[in-house]
């Protein structure tokens, strides 16, 4: 049996890092620092790490068929040249909701963008504010849900007929029934549970044979979830509290990237997690991820 190893690989003490995307074309690691307002690229061949600057928060980056990225900047869907650094205004959600932004976002098998909203000053008094959104390729808006706390984790399964979504404070992980051609979502269900001591579910990926891994976020761990039994197969301890999301990449998909967060540490807990804010990479657990899907758009 192979032994998991976690290593960083990015030391950047991201704000919030969220959402990695692995680009196989490139060998890339795209990921966001929310509250940091940037966008990186971390290249596996160079070690290097490429940035673009985002005029407000950014909730997700995902790559563009057309080229470039989509991203969630504020509570607007831009387009993202990376050569040039231009970032262009495409829709608005939640437009009476300027206490809102745009959180996790991925783009869906059929090429729509899935992407929800929370409070910007999270915690608040005030509760689910926010709600969950897809764009049609030629920039249609539907909400899908609404009276949301905090959109997070989604993915969908190999036969895209079950769509799994992560409303963090609801501290569970839930399925819905998901048809393909229309991107319509229903007969929502819980799949998972989280317990008491694993933390806040946060972003969410499957692997090959449809299971779940949840960063978890206060808790320092990647859960991985049997969806069909809410059975826990493995848990993966990292050396930080906040983890925020995970994709597989690498050769073959064999890797698992888990971003983290240092915003919210307090001086002691800094002193105690040097890595916070870092990428991580994780090696051995023996599974395979899948590729990730682009926005048509």
């Amino acid at each position: 049996m192979s032994s998991v190893k976690v290593h960083p690989i990015v030391k950047s003490s991201a704000l919030i890092g969220e959402g990695p995307v692995w680009e196989e074309s490139e060998q890339t690691l795209l990921f966001v620092d929310i509250i940091g307002q940037k966008i990186h690229r971390w290249s596996s061949a160079t070690n290097r790490i490429q940035s673009v600057e985002t005029a407000d928060t950014v909730g997700f980056a995902v790559p563009r068929r057309s080229g470039g990225y989509v991203a969630g900047v504020g509570r607007n869907i831009v387009a993202v040249d990376w050569q040039t650094h231009k970032v262009t205004s495409l829709v608005e959600v939640d437009e009476d909701k300027p206490n809102n932004r745009l959180n996790d976002g991925k783009a869906d098998p059929s090429g729509r963008l899935l992407t929800g909203t929370m409070l910007k000053d999270y915690p608040s008094e005030e509760r689910k504010q926010g709600a969950l959104f897809s764009v049609a390729p030629d920039l249609t808006v539907t909400k899908h849900l609404s009276q949301v706390d905090i959109s997070n984790g989604m993915d969908w399964s190999e036969d895209q007929k079950t769509f799994f979504y992560i409303d963090s404070l609801a501290l569970t992980v839930d399925a819905f029934d998901h048809d393909p051609s229309t991107g319509h979502i229903g007969n929502r269900r819980v799949v998972c549970h989280i317990q008491e001591g694993e933390g806040i579910p946060d972003g969410m990926t499957l692997d090959a044979e449809g299971r779940l891994w949840v960063a978890c976020y206060d808790g320092g761990r990647v859960i991985n979830i049997d969806p069909a039994t809410g059975v826990r197969l493995k848990t993966i301890s990292l050396p930080v509290t906040k983890t925020t999301s995970c994709c597989f990449g690498g050769p073959d998909y064999s890797e698992l990237y888990v971003t983290s967060a240092s915003l919210g540490l307090n001086q002691s807990e800094s002193k105690q997690q040097p890595l916070a804010g870092s990428t991580f990479r994780v090696t051995g657990l023996g599974v395979k991820g899948r590729p990730s899907y682009a926005f048509s758009g």
